[in-house]
């Protein structure tokens, strides 16, 4: 059941699970900065998701079920037949010798307890869940890959638009950011890049392979005669009510035509900052920066680190109806309404230096530059911030402190660069654990350094607490759930601004920046390990400690 704003109001505030003060707020919030007011209330802390099923089950009149807390195994979930729990949304929450508890997030569906009394008698009880809880649960019913291929290629029907089809569907329900396929002599092996790793998904057999590189060819509107030659191209997905923006490479390789499609999180919400795994200090500092009327904010790191994430979690908190917002990116990724975002098209000599030209004569207050890639854009950006705009942009650096004389060595002016720069942060994703599985474990300190030697000296001697995820449903058995970023930030300071002057060292620009306060990313990822956030092992794989003084 879709509901409107106002009738969110009714159950949230006049059911007594928010302050009309708060509900008023998020009016005009979400009004200035163009997003949903439910996610502005998520956002913001001001309304818990469980508090929200609750508040939904009361509406609806029947309990709530948490299954985000009680998840139920594989095989209580299969004690409801795929044909019923597919079609009306349910899930077997509890059951005892006496009577069922059936979940669903369509309590209001007026077949549904007749169905149900039919199918299971009269002692069945009808709860409520949340739509994301209910959509983790039925994924139990997907069979894998290869066997849906197997049926596929058995029936003989449409066999690549179905095996497209498939794999689309399944890349997008376990949220993958990128799908490869990769020929081989015998066979296609199909395999999905989940919160940063890659796992092999499927095998298809090669003889199907031609016809499914041609279906995704046509749908990104590329050449299906050329098969020697490096193509890019782009589609959107959507089946069922899913839905993705797909950017498309397909590249010559020994063996066939390599493909691999970038999923763009159209069918994401975008994060906002308190999404991000900023720490309280950290957010305050950047929030400050983005408040200023100009002035230059930038995120370095390796492709794939979170940057763009970041910078739009910063344009949707600053975004409002009295300042102009214009956008050049290499591809958008999320669309924000109220903001004017230009898309780089090599085909029509689009760059990012000559739409940034083409920005400036805009009257923009805010600019986002996609990437900073070469001299011309460094220098038309530097600019454009000391003009008076507030300019927020990427680039490529292994940390925060390196950024800065690598834009020097491009060809920025210290005194210029030191006069413009607000912000620099280095970031890099690595996996959550679990929530639903997430246990607590003893472990020496002396035997944890003996296993990451690099930890040495960021923990305190004695037994230490940390936590692992088991295995379970929601994460399939991995013991993660999604990602979060490791933060190093760099607030330009006015001492900061004198040692930019001095065309200073990595080395130097971090030393002072350590001794005013600033953190490395190993150094946030060894306090997400002890707030049971992520693991030693997914840390010490995204990151590396500096180490300038030694530690107590």
């Amino acid at each position: 059941m879709e509901l409107n704003q106002q009738q969110l109001k009714k159950i949230l505030v006049e059911g007594g699970y928010l302050e009309e003060a708060d509900w008023l707020t998020a009016e005009a919030e979400t009004a200035r900065r163009h997003i949903e007011i439910i996610d502005y209330l998520f956002d913001e802390g001001l309304l818990d998701k469980d508090v929200f099923g609750q508040a939904m089950a009361e509406f609806f009149g029947v309990p709530y079920a948490d299954l985000n807390s009680n998840m139920p195994d594989a095989e209580q979930v299969k004690l409801v037949t795929e044909d019923l729990a597919i079609k009306y949304r349910i899930v077997l929450f509890k059951k005892t010798p006496k009577s069922l508890v059936i979940t669903t997030d369509q309590p209001d569906n007026k077949e549904l307890k007749e169905v149900l009394i039919k199918a299971y008698g009269k002692n069945v009880k009808i709860a409520y869940s949340l739509t994301e809880d209910i959509n983790t649960v039925l994924v139990s019913y997907r069979q894998e890959l290869a066997t849906r291929f197997s049926q596929i290629i058995k029936e003989k029907h449409r066999i690549a638009p179905e095996i497209v089809d498939e794999i689309f569907s399944d890349a997008i329900t376990y949220r993958a950011s990128d799908i490869h396929f990769e020929p081989e002599p015998y066979e296609v092996v199909v395999r999905f890049r989940i919160d940063g790793i890659l796992a092999e998904a499927g095998r298809l057999p090669k003889e199907f392979y031609e016809g499914i590189v041609n279906r995704i060819k046509v749908k990104s509107r590329l050449r299906t005669d050329e098969h020697y030659a490096a193509q890019d191209g782009s589609m959107f997905y959507e089946r069922e009510g899913i839905a993705a923006d797909m950017r498309v490479s397909i590249v010559p390789i020994l063996d066939g035509e390599k493909i691999v499609i970038r999923l763009l999180s159209h069918y994401v919400r975008g994060y906002g900052l308190s999404d991000l795994g900023l720490s309280l200090r950290d957010q305050k500092v950047i929030e400050a920066a983005s408040e200023k009327p100009f002035g230059m904010i930038l995120t370095v790191g390796p492709t794939g680190s979170g940057k763009s994430t970041t910078l739009y979690a910063i344009l949707k908190k600053i975004n409002s109806r009295d300042v102009n917002i214009t956008t050049i990116e290499d591809p958008v990724e999320y669309k924000i309404s109220g903001v004017n975002q230009i898309q780089v098209n090599t085909a029509t000599n689009l760059t990012f230096a000559k739409g940034l030209r083409s920005i400036v004569r805009q009257d923009p207050d805010i600019i986002m530059v996609g990437e900073i890639r070469d001299p011309e854009t460094t220098d038309i950006a530097i600019n454009a911030a000391l003009t008076g705009h507030l300019l927020l942009s990427t680039f490529h650096s292994n940390d925060a402190a390196t950024g800065i004389p690598r834009l020097l060595d491009m060809g920025a002016e210290p005194f210029l660069l030191a006069s413009t720069l607000q912000l620099i942060m280095a970031q890099r994703l690595t996996r959550k654990i679990c929530e639903n599985c997430r246990v607590s474990y003893k472990v020496k300190t002396e035997q944890l350094v003996a296993k990451y030697p690099q930890v040495r000296g960021f923990f305190k001697s004695g037994d230490l607490t940390l936590y692992q995820g088991k295995g379970c449903p929601i994460c399939h058995g991995t013991g993660y759930t999604g990602r979060v970023a490791l933060f190093e930030i760099i607030s330009i300071t006015p001492e900061l601004q004198e040692l930019i002057l001095t065309h200073p060292s990595s080395l130097q620009i971090w030393q002072l920046a350590q001794k005013q306060g600033s953190i490395s990313m190993f150094e946030d990822g060894i306090a997400k390990v002890l707030t049971g956030t992520t693991t030693i092992e997914e840390v010490t794989r995204v990151a590396t400690p500096i180490i300038l003084s030694p530690k107590k």
